[in-house]
């Protein structure tokens, strides 16, 4: 048994990497991110066999084949309610879930507002390519409004999600986007996500090269962020551009917008606050950019504390036992098709 007491002991990203052939279309944005995380793991001091990756089905849900930890390639949307299930029983395990935008937007939209709702602590990363890239890019729930694919020939008719915007509406007390293109951001983002207690919800650009090739590279390609990416630091202007020539504003009506700085003077400029306990503030940055052809907040949108879901359900039991005694469960289910409550 592992004693808990004990400091992990020092790995390597090759202690985390497993021996299967990692299996993705050749230029995928998938490899980065494994890499990422596979880099990360040794700094975040935990350990191997106390780590759990569960994944739905999709694309990205092939990466816990390839982490040397346990893990679960589960059904189709239910990795957040399998996780919660996990999480709640073993306080004691880092439990991640990942998942795409299919996957967790479509048949397991459900299970995952519930779980960023309930507060459960999960460390959940998003892939988001804006299509179904494992059954041969058919429009996903992200997909942009006109988009045609195989199953939309004449253009998709729905407004997509917006990942983050759904997150914060289901009060998630961590809410960050970063992007397949920037290791050292990714590495950063999933660092504080896996920090927070609670649930966090990271949403990654990620390229789909076969079904859905440069999607977000208006925005994330070397020769534009500068202009397109707005990087997010709390306690500091939101400021952008290559010159630092652009800024977010604040409109008398509470909605936020681009300006030039040199038209609206620094003070005008808003100031991030990722601790601010509303997430109205929030969710109008995550609202800032209609698509990834306009300038793009990216970083941590909110980081706030609230009561942990496993933690709350264990003091709720250990509380029901202080005043009821043990209950037998055996005997309950041995009791007979009717009983007396009260």
């Amino acid at each position: 048994m592992t004693d808990l007491a004990e400091p992990a002991p020092a790995t390597t990203r090759k202690d985390w990497s497993s021996d299967q052939e990692v299996r993705w279309c050749p230029g995928c944005g998938d490899y980065s991110i494994l890499a990422a995380v596979q880099m990360l793991m040794p700094e975040l001091g935990v350990r191997r066999e106390r780590t759990v990756f569960l994944s739905g089905i999709g694309c990205a849900a092939r990466f816990p084949y390839y982490m040397n930890t346990y893990g679960m390639h589960s059904i189709h949307g239910r990795a957040p309610a399998i996780a919660t299930g996990l999480a709640t029983t073993r306080p004691d395990l880092d439990v991640w879930v990942v998942t795409g935008d299919g996957d967790a937007l479509s048949i397991g939209g459900n299970h995952l507002i519930h779980a960023l709702r309930r507060n459960v602590n999960l460390t959940i990363l998003l892939f988001n390519n804006q299509i179904y890239g494992l059954t041969k890019g058919q429009y996903s729930p992200t997909s942009e409004v006109a988009k045609v694919t195989k199953s939309t020939p004449f253009g998709s008719l729905e407004q997509p999600f917006n990942p983050l915007s759904l997150a914060l509406g289901a009060e998630a007390g961590f809410v960050a986007r970063t992007h397949d293109m920037d290791r050292k951001h990714m590495m950063e983002t999933f660092r504080r996500a896996h920090a927070h207690k609670g649930a966090s919800f990271v949403e990654i650009y990620q390229n789909c090269n076969v079904f859905n090739d440069g999607a977000f590279g208006q925005i994330t390609g070397k020769d534009h962020r500068a202009d397109m990416l707005i990087p997010l630091v709390h306690g500091e202007p939101i400021r952008f551009g290559a010159e630092g020539q652009f800024g977010v504003v604040m409109d008398p009506d509470g909605s936020v917008e681009v300006a030039e700085v040199a038209a609206v003077g620094e003070d005008a400029l808003l100031v991030h606050d990722e601790h601010k306990e509303n997430p109205g503030l929030a969710f109008q940055l995550s609202r800032l950019s209609r698509g990834p052809f306009e300038p793009t907040p990216i970083g941590v949108f909110r980081d706030v504390e609230r009561g942990e879901y496993g933690e709350q359900m264990a003091d709720q039991i250990a509380l029901a036992t202080e005043r009821r005694g043990p209950g037998d469960f055996a005997a309950l289910l041995r009791s007979g098709s009717s009983w007396t409550v009260g």
